[in-house]
């Protein structure tokens, strides 16, 4: 049964959003609410996002999932409907949000996919709380070592614009993003964009908490079965990939190809067939 107002595990009042399938709540956190949409039945899956999306990246995906795992996309604590963060952002205060969600919801261990900042977010998590961490799908996430936080450094900003009263400052985000996104799909682009507009204010500081951090430190920590997966367009994520494997000897590598930055809501389909038959797999 889904969570109602008032329930013990915090959660507040479910409503549809638009697949029939999938409900949507906020969980009360000990951090402030945490949105969500929920969907399906089965082992419990937990989706988390890149910066500055929300759950609707994974919107096409969740039904997918949710016809053979109970499928929880959460927004990141300080992105989408999520409570803000009252101080610095980290990957450590994401990761924070995300204990605080599966508290909420009672959640004692999932499996977690990751799509970029969201897969930084999983390599805290897996890395400091094995107990908590069944499966692990790192998709899009760079390896955040000292190479890689050397190539981070030489990066311009992303998403960061400044409000300007004409309205231009709308046009310079969608330039900005515009070449991450397939030219055929400005929906997608659109879409990435209504998420960043929540959070101008601190829009970028999703990418800056990655490119600060030591994941070299972590992943030899991870124990979880993992799956690298990766477009063969993602200029930022794919030209780490291997050397991500390199720290994870155990992971299986999946190229996804013809895909980029965009792949879980450019391609949901392919990219929900990849985590279903991994998630679905035997740990030997």
């Amino acid at each position: 049964m889904l969570p109602r107002v008032g329930d013990s595990n915090g959660a507040e009042q479910v409503r549809e959003v638009d697949d029939p399938l999938m409900k949507r709540g906020f969980a009360d956190t000990r951090l402030g609410q945490i949105h969500y949409v929920v969907a399906g039945s089965g082992p419990p899956v937990l989706l988390l996002h890149q910066t500055p999306r929300s759950w609707d990246e994974y919107r096409d995906v969740i039904p997918v999932l949710g016809t053979r795992f109970r499928t929880f996309a959460m927004d990141t604590i300080g992105f989408g409907d999520s409570a803000r963060l009252s101080g610095p952002a980290s990957v450590e205060s994401y990761a924070d949000g995300v204990l605080a969600f599966m508290a909420a919801m009672e959640l004692d261990r999932v499996s977690i996919v990751g799509h970029h900042t969201g897969g930084v977010i999983a390599v805290e998590l897996a890395a400091h709380h094995p107990e908590r961490v069944d499966r692990l799908v790192l998709s899009g996430t760079t390896c955040v070592d000292e190479e890689g936080r050397r190539r981070a450094a030489e990066w311009p900003p992303i998403d960061e614009v400044s409000f300007s009263p004409d309205g231009s400052h709308l046009m310079a985000l969608w330039r900005n993003r515009q070449s991450y996104y397939p030219p055929d799909r400005p929906d997608l682009l659109q879409r990435l964009v209504v998420d960043a507009l929540k959070v101008l204010d601190r829009v970028e500081e999703g990418h800056i908490a990655v490119d600060s951090f030591h994941m070299e430190e972590l992943l030899p920590q991870i124990t979880a079965p993992t799956l690298l997966m990766c477009g063969t367009e993602d200029w930022a994520a794919f030209p780490d990939l291997e050397r991500l494997a390199s720290y994870l000897p155990h992971a299986k590598v999946v190229e996804v190809q013809g895909t980029g930055v965009a792949m879980v809501d450019h391609v949901p389909h392919e990219f929900a067939a990849i985590v279903m038959d991994f998630l679905g797999g035997s740990s030997a």
